[in-house]
């Protein structure tokens, strides 16, 4: 499995990670565990969750997968909303205050089964805490032994200097794939100066880029994606002419779609690894399969312009999600 950093500390994962966002909720926990463990057998050494997911569900999920695989691999989780550290109650908002910041991760060692967190992110920028006090915190922790690396997640460009200022921060996490290229414009080039890894979430566009979802594609009454306006019907249907294309170029390449996507990515930086999520075996084999596929400089280039010249339709979350981005 190829390996890359992130961050200037050494901190090493797979080049592709698993986003197991959702597996709490899933009906089956065994077959999820079994996918976490065959992601860990496979030689996938990065996985990404959050106390939020659930709440405190898929923190359990994933702990208990991956408990038999200490010190192989890289758990990373996330602080920074609301949520009653006991009962895991969201009570709305995000909360990165320093005491919640330490009740929370008092829970994630528990949850997790770890005695240190390795990449500890902040989920979202909180507008009424000042960012060296949220950095100062996780650099307190750093020191304590209960945590190794720090993280942020969906953070502007204001906010990841002013944390790397008092803290190193070693991974940015943020949405990044062929049809929401946004950090290209002023985050990527920041990460490259001060040395900060990237890990793309959602990096085959929620499911879209993989083919497998169109107009007609009926989602689960309890799918976040009911509320993304990008996935409204009339936005699928306009937003098909990007898939059509990559489609084109996967055939071309014997390759899938989803590889394509993803091997796009691996191709950017040597530092970005992205962290794709999925509930089937199969769909992780195929996702694996985007680490051996070479693609040339004109292959790139055409991807890139297939995806710069297509005007996606809808954002890419609801509204009040949206206002907690880029701070």
């Amino acid at each position: 499995m190829e390996k890359r950093l992130l961050g200037k500390a050494g901190l090493e994962v797979s080049a592709l990670g698993l986003g197991c966002m959702g597996y709490g909720e899933a009906a089956d926990r065994g077959a999820m565990i079994s996918l976490i463990r065959g992601a860990a057998e496979r030689g996938v050494t990065f996985f990404d969750t959050a106390e939020a997911y659930g709440p405190f569900r898929n923190e359990e999920v994933v702990g208990e997968a991956l408990e038999p695989f200490r010190g192989e691999v890289v758990i990373a989780t996330k602080f920074g909303w609301d949520i009653d550290p006991e009962t895991g109650v969201h009570k709305g908002g995000v909360n990165s205050r320093p005491a919640q910041i330490k009740r929370a991760v008092e829970g994630m060692l528990k949850r997790l089964r770890v005695d240190c967190i390795d990449l500890l992110y902040q989920h979202r920028v909180d507008p009424d805490v000042p960012m060296e006090d949220v950095a100062g915190t996780v650099r307190d922790l750093i020191r304590e032994g209960k945590a190794r690396h720090f993280g942020l997640s969906e953070a502007g460009v204001g906010s990841i200097r002013r944390a790397h200022a008092v803290q190193p921060v070693s991974a940015l996490q943020s949405e990044y794939s062929l049809w929401t290229r946004d950090p290209e414009q002023d985050v990527i080039p920041l990460l490259e100066e001060l040395g900060i890894g990237f890990v793309p979430f959602s990096p085959l566009g929620k499911g879209f880029l993989t083919g497998k979802i169109d107009e007609n594609t009926k989602f689960d009454s309890s799918d976040f994606r009911n509320r993304v306006p990008r996935f409204s019907e009339d936005a699928r249907r306009a937003n098909q002419l990007l898939v059509d294309r990559l489609r084109e170029i996967a055939d071309r390449k014997g390759a899938s779609s989803a590889q394509i996507a993803l091997a796009w990515l691996l191709a950017r930086k040597p530092w970005i690894v992205p962290i794709p999520g999925t509930r089937k075996l199969e769909r992780l084999d195929e996702n694996l399969g985007a680490l051996s596929l070479r693609l040339e400089e004109g292959e790139i280039e055409e991807i890139s312009q297939a995806s710069s010249s297509f005007k996606v339709e809808g954002d890419r979350y609801p509204e009040e999600f949206m206002k907690l981005s880029g701070r």
